[in-house]
């Protein structure tokens, strides 16, 4: 029997692509969850006129996390085996959906919990050039995590994943923002999941996409993370050091 995909987009501010990654996205998985997380731009209008997707609309804007936390808690209370996330802002490539979700199940001995993709593990021709800040805070926490628990990883942050849903119940997301990767990751190491990457192209068609507010400032984007990462580590009881690895 074939696995259930969900493949899901949370949504903020994007009535300029989600048009256009919503008919690619068609192309390769049948079913389609968007979280509209409070878009005001015009985005909700147009979600709201297309047909055969999934949506869920926060009334306010909470945060990428949020909108990730919905598609998880959506994936588990309607039983899908996989769920595939993506990001709609047109930097993703959708004719992946298929090769991340059955990546999960190509180790033949047991699945892999979450297939990450990375935009630095392979040099693509078609990769582009990213913004020095976002690549260097990127290296330096992909640095963090393996000295502190052996994770392997190579880019920390891609939206771009395969998980699989019996894994989802492990992980309690209340980090709402841009920083709910790192709790994840470390809620990873604390249940001892499974984790391995894939290869995805990097694409930016928007340097000067914003992450709002003082978060635009480099030096503080990285407080922000160290200061999740030092929380969450002391929340789930794993200090850094300690070795654990999925990967």
């Amino acid at each position: 029997m074939s696995s259930r995909v969900l493949t899901a987009l949370p949504v903020y501010n994007e009535v300029n692509h989600v048009h256009g990654v919503l008919d690619e996205v068609r192309r390769y998985c049948d079913e389609i969850l968007v979280v509209n997380d409070g878009s005001t731009d015009g985005t909700t209008e147009l979600l709201d006129e297309i047909e055969g997707i999934h949506l869920i609309h926060h009334t306010v804007n909470q945060g990428y996390g949020a909108g990730l936390r919905s598609a998880f808690n959506y994936a588990i209370e309607n039983e899908y085996d996989l769920l595939v996330t993506i990001d709609c802002d047109g930097q993703h490539a959708p004719k992946l959906i298929p090769q991340m979700a059955a990546a999960v199940e190509l180790d033949g001995s047991q699945p892999w919990d979450i297939v990450s993709g990375s935009r630095y593990l392979q040099e693509l021709d078609t990769n582009s050039v990213p913004p020095e800040d976002r690549r260097a805070i990127n290296f330096r926490i992909n640095q963090q995590l393996k000295e502190c628990f052996g994770l392997e990883l190579t880019d920390s942050f891609c939206g771009f994943k395969a998980y699989r849903v019996a894994a989802l119940p492990c992980f309690e997301i209340t980090e709402l923002g841009y920083a709910m990767p790192l709790q994840l990751w470390v809620q990873a190491v604390r249940h001892g999941l499974r984790i391995t990457e894939f290869p995805v192209p990097l694409i930016y068609l928007e340097e000067e996409r914003s992450f709002g507010g003082s978060l635009d400032d480099s030096e503080k984007r990285m407080a922000y993370y160290q200061q999740i990462l030092k929380r969450e580590m002391e929340s789930q009881d794993v200090p850094c050091g300690e070795g654990r690895s999925s990967s």
